[in-house]
């Protein structure tokens, strides 16, 4: 029988005992038959509703208030989150997620909501991928499996001066969970700019055995000319000066190559597709847009990169200078690292303040 915690085309047709739940605005508990029940004078949509009443779309979203935090779900119980779907108004790098693993008072997931989903600079960019998507309208879908043992919780703070409207489903089912699953984590971190010789760390302190699965990155450029010459590096298992993993240039880490350069029209050519991406390419106004911006994905989900004590992920920001020299670049560099990895973790770095993420 199968257990029902990863699912994909190859076992749709196994039975399995586990049991589908989802929690949202009209279910928030994501109990059994708990769906449609808010009564309408208590619903956030009861003027819509008000000639149909109870059951009639009464309570589909939420209001987030400046500077508040509420929780999306919490379960007690063991099972996989399989599916998060959202949209969100406002600015989303001003909206933090979170997630905590079986009742643990540190989070797993830091991150604001649109790097989170691989839109970092705040506008609506398609990306079509396995684990991400976003989808026409704003549509947030996230779909890395997400294990727990003794449950979940999941909040999102407004740290921003604005109210939220937020529509929002999670998807999951409770079953057992299989001794060797490790759990998902997912990490911020934002440098603007990065100091002339500085190498940008991706991720840093990860102390346990696991996998990591993917890089989102919001890349800013500050210098004319080519900025993508620069190394990813993966530090593993006591790695010090030299790295076990070595890349070749930003744009072969991304699976791209040659500048993302489309030869016939001597421009950037977004991408996407199930593993990488080129998904956001902003370029200047002319007036107040001065520099090019850039959203890239790597998932490594056929290729992800296992370690067993320790993890260090760094990459390096470098253009060119006269005479075919390199230069360190000094961008506004942020990223996402997602990994899955034992507990516990190790306490993640403080998120940098409001004016710090702000995108300007």
């Amino acid at each position: 029988m199968y257990d029902g915690l990863s699912n994909s085309i190859e076992n749709l047709y196994r039975l399995s005992n586990a049991r589908t739940r989802s929690i949202c605005a009209e279910n928030p508990t994501g109990e059994k038959g708990g769906g449609a029940r808010c009564e309408l004078e208590n619903g956030i949509a009861r003027h819509a509703a008000r000639d149909l009443g109870k059951g009639w779309k009464v309570n589909p979203y939420i209001r987030l208030q400046p500077h508040e935090t509420v929780v999306l779900g919490e379960v007690a119980d063991s099972g996989c989150i399989n599916h998060i779907w959202c949209t969100p108004s406002g600015n989303w790098r001003f909206q933090i997620l979170r997630i905590y693993w079986d009742g643990s008072d540190v989070p797993s997931v830091e991150c604001p909501l649109g790097d989170f989903f691989a839109c970092g600079w705040g506008e609506y960019s398609p990306v079509v991928s396995l684990p991400v998507c976003v989808n026409p309208g704003r549509a947030f879908n996230c779909y890395w499996q997400m294990p727990f043992r003794k449950g979940f919780k999941i909040t999102l703070e407004n740290i921003g001066d604005a109210e939220v409207v937020f529509f929002y489903q999670i998807d999951y089912t409770l079953t057992d969970v299989p001794e060797d699953a490790a759990y998902f984590h997912a990490q911020f971190r934002r440098v603007n700019p990065l100091p002339y010789k500085g190498v940008y760390t991706i991720l840093d302190g990860v102390s346990g055995k696991g996998q990591y699965v993917g890089t989102y990155m919001a890349w800013g450029v500050n210098n004319n000319g080519w900025w993508g010459e620069g190394e990813i590096k993966f530090y593993l298992d006591g790695d010090d000066e030299y790295p076990t993993i070595c890349g070749t240039g930003t744009e072969d880490y991304f699976c791209g190559s040659y500048n993302f350069e489309n030869q016939r029209t001597h421009r950037y050519e977004p991408f996407t597709t199930p593993y990488a991406g080129l998904s956001q390419v902003i370029e200047p106004d002319g007036v107040y847009r001065a520099n090019q911006r850039f959203g890239l994905y790597r998932w490594h989900i056929t290729d992800p990169i296992r370690f067993e004590s320790d993890l260090k992920v760094t990459i390096q920001a470098l253009g060119w200078r006269d005479g075919g020299r390199y230069l360190p670049l000094k961008d506004d560099i942020a990223s996402v690292a997602y990994w899955y990895q034992t507990l516990p973790a190790a306490p993640f770095p403080k998120l940098p303040e409001k004016d710090e993420l702000e995108i300007n």
